[in-house]
């Protein structure tokens, strides 16, 4: 007898549909998983045999052949335990091979007694079935992650009886929950706890994280130890822009790959904060692997990735950041597969300026000579900071201005209504576009959108000459300026707009003159 189900596979963040064949016939009792198959889905045969016998369901005594169509796509992952285990059971006659299920999709782990365990990729898989009005048949801890999906109609199930239940009643005429028809108001959940009336002076600090938050720019602090440079970027999370319904089921799809949701609360609703290591290698910091998976980059989507002690990474480790710093995406190239990730996030770098971390410090004396200063802030590539659109010193602080509460500044609520300013002024000016943030625009976009005037362009092609800067530099300083204008609520790029973008370029002649 032959059956085929339809069951779905995430190659990076792309849904594949697979047919899942199922056929018993003479030969050797056993069963034969076909189809380019991985060691997780081969495993299956004795997970699907085990938790039919403990389900008191005989196991069909004949040759057992199951393809996974189509078979030159490599399969990965035990969610294909559940359309198996019920291919078998309609082709052994324990359930009738009447029943239609051309429109269903069936996905789960099988535990050895018949529980239906939880998958990866839910999200994603939801919203393939939900283009295909399909009906999603998922494990009941995967019911909260699938109804992020608007509109979708799902059957969570718990363990193999409720599979035998809903198949016996013929699952298209089982009442099915309709899910989430309106998008969540999330926008009460994007506050942090973090405030920026924490940290005392820094006014220059406080303005760059401004500037990022308003434009998406990234940001590299210099200082020495102590002086704040963590507690500037631990907040910034706080004063970004409210996430959307679409930004936030865009990252939620990213941890849902990555295996990282609160199955309990799947959807995020905060930006993320991503800190990772100075030890992370290449692989954990972009994606990939042996099953290919999310990086740092991409679980930092939309939110702000922290490197820490930045000459301390390993220098090919911060070299791979290139490519997605500028593109917003990063593509994994294997012999055997592909993956493609969205990464657009606020890169948010910090490092000392020498290895004691003393160099111009007001409070203590350095102890690094000349050359060691200059090899250490050399570990940095010109390619990479040219990158980073802003770099800003972070000084230390005396103790009467950290026992000063007139040294608080803005706090955090205050800077965000700023910035909701600016954002409110981009949203008008790229509303026929697809751009999102000042820092996405390139080429003709760039003329557009920020047009300077003779007396600044002359203003910026002399402090270029002067500072030796690049062309990239070029547009990075006319893209800040950009923001700063619109934290001023100016339509029109000034000098003193350009005067301060030219500043947070001043680390290239530190570190390179």
């Amino acid at each position: 007898m032959f059956t085929k189900l339809n069951t779905l596979t995430v190659e990076g963040l792309n849904v594949h549909q697979i047919d899942v064949e199922v056929d018993t016939g003479r030969g050797l009792p056993g069963m034969v998983i076909v189809g380019l198959a991985g060691k997780a889905i081969m495993e299956s045969r004795d997970r699907v045999k085990t938790a039919l016998l403990n389900t008191n369901i005989s196991f069909p005594r004949a040759r057992i052949t199951v393809n996974l169509a189509p078979g030159d796509l490599k399969k990965e992952g035990p969610m294909f335990d559940v359309p198996i285990a019920l291919g078998v059971m309609i082709c052994s006659g324990f359930l009738s091979e009447k029943i239609d299920l051309n429109n269903h999709w069936f996905l789960g782990e099988l535990a050895l007694n018949g529980k239906i365990r939880s998958v990866n990729g839910v999200v994603n898989m939801a919203r393939y079935v939900k283009d295909k009005n399909g009906i999603l048949v998922v494990p009941a801890e995967n019911y909260q992650e699938a109804s992020l999906v608007k509109d979708l109609k799902v059957i969570p199930v718990n363990d193999l009886d409720d599979l035998i239940y809903y198949s016996k009643e013929t699952i298209s005429r089982v009442e099915g929950v309709s899910l989430i028809n309106e998008s969540p108001d999330i926008a009460h959940n994007n506050k942090y706890r973090l405030d920026f009336d924490e940290v005392k002076g820094q006014p220059q600090a406080k303005r760059a994280m401004m500037i990022a938050a308003a434009g998406n720019h990234n940001l590299l602090m210099l200082g020495p130890p102590g002086s704040g440079k963590s507690m500037l970027a631990e907040r910034l999370p706080g004063i970004l822009p409210d996430l959307d319904y679409r930004e936030a089921l865009e990252m939620t799809c990213i941890y849902s790959v990555s295996g990282n949701l609160n199955k309990d609360e799947p959807l995020i609703k905060k930006r993320p904060f991503r800190a990772p290591h100075h030890t992370i290698s290449d692989v954990a910091l972009i994606g990939g692997g042996t099953h290919s998976k999310p990086g740092e980059i991409s679980l930092a989507h939309r939110g702000v990735l922290f490197l820490d002690e930045l000459p301390e990474f390993k220098r090919n480790t911060l070299e791979v950041l290139r490519q997605p710093l500028e593109s917003g995406n990063i593509t994994i190239s294997r012999a055997k597969q592909t993956s493609e990730y969205p990464c657009k996030f606020i890169m948010v770098a910090a490092m000392n300026p020498c290895p004691c971390g003393y160099f111009g410090s007001r409070v203590r004396q350095c102890r690094c000579s000349s050359s060691q200063v200059e090899k250490y802030l050399a570990k940095l590539s010109g390619p990479l900071l040219d990158r980073i659109d802003m770099h800003v010193e972070v000084t230390d602080q005396s103790p009467s201005v950290l026992r000063k509460k007139s040294s608080v500044g803005m706090s955090s609520a205050q800077m965000k209504e700023i910035i909701d300013g600016a954002i409110e002024m981009q949203n008008r000016r790229f509303k026929e576009t697809d751009f999102l943030r000042n820092s996405e625009l390139k080429g003709s976009a760039l003329e557009k959108f920020c047009q300077i005037d003779e007396s600044c362009e002359d203003f910026l092609l002399k402090g270029m000459q002067e500072m030796g800067l690049s062309t990239r530099a070029f547009h990075k300083i006319i893209l800040v300026a950009r923001t700063i204008a619109d934290l001023e609520q100016e339509n029109t790029i000034t000098l003193d707009h350009l005067a301060e973008a030219l500043n947070y370029r001043m680390m290239d002649q530190k570190i390179f003159h």
